[in-house]
């Protein structure tokens, strides 16, 4: 006769077997990108356009020319985006609703990618006139910010508002026209490659979503 402490032990363990299986398989989903290559974005439409890396012409979107002022009062130019992976967000330091909550999802990029020098982030502050070099350090102190990772940018306000609005298409607000005065503030996250192009756009309040980001940015690196 078998031993009915047997069966039941037995049932245990392959009912804990079972779940370390379900486990790695969620796990796998939330680090694994869905393709073997992301899309890349030319417009403001956001549709993705599913080409091969090594057929991307020479005139598709590209982030263009500018020179912003990090934290620690170094310039920051697009020759910074070369050769890196960058998640980009637009935010000002003294928002009260859903910048916070912003800042605490990226600093989820930034452990997952601690060790990783292939990557940063960019934060430019759509309040620059307020946020100066000085704020945006007492920030990048209080919130826990890598310094040589995460670059939390001020400068020129016109260039702030149209890197964001007519080249990054931060408000994915399908090609309308916003007045220059009009005030950016929006939850949107970026994944640029190391040619200054588009590659994904994330809800930067989603905890889903950033997953899907660190997914992504791994599978472009």
């Amino acid at each position: 006769m078998i031993n009915k402490w047997f069966i039941k032990t037995s049932l245990v363990c392959c009912m804990a077997w079972l779940a370390l299986l379900s486990s790695c398989s969620s796990n796998v989903k939330e680090t694994t990108s869905r393709v073997d290559h992301l899309p890349f974005y030319n417009d403001a439409t956001f549709t993705p356009k599913w080409i091969e890396p090594s057929d991307v012409s020479t005139d598709f979107h590209q982030i263009p020319t500018f020179s912003l002022t990090n934290q620690q009062g170094e310039q920051i130019t697009e020759n910074h985006l070369d050769n890196k992976i960058t998640v980009v967000d637009f935010f000002f330091t003294s928002c009260p609703g859903i910048c916070p909550k912003m800042t605490d999802n990226m600093l989820i990029v930034q452990e997952t990618f601690s060790e990783e020098q292939a990557l940063q982030i960019f934060s430019h502050s759509v309040t620059p006139d307020y946020d100066s070099v000085s704020v945006l350090k007492e920030y990048a102190s209080l919130k826990g910010v890598d310094n040589n990772k995460w670059h939390l940018l001020t400068g020129d306000r016109d260039m702030i508002y149209d890197l964001g609005r007519n080249h990054y298409f931060i408000e994915e607000n399908l090609g309308l026209q916003k007045d220059p005065a009009d005030f950016i503030h929006t939850e949107n996250f970026l994944l640029i490659d190391q040619n200054r192009r588009i590659r994904g756009i994330y809800n930067g309040l989603s905890k889903p979503a950033i997953r899907q980001l660190i997914a992504d940015a791994k599978t472009l690196l």
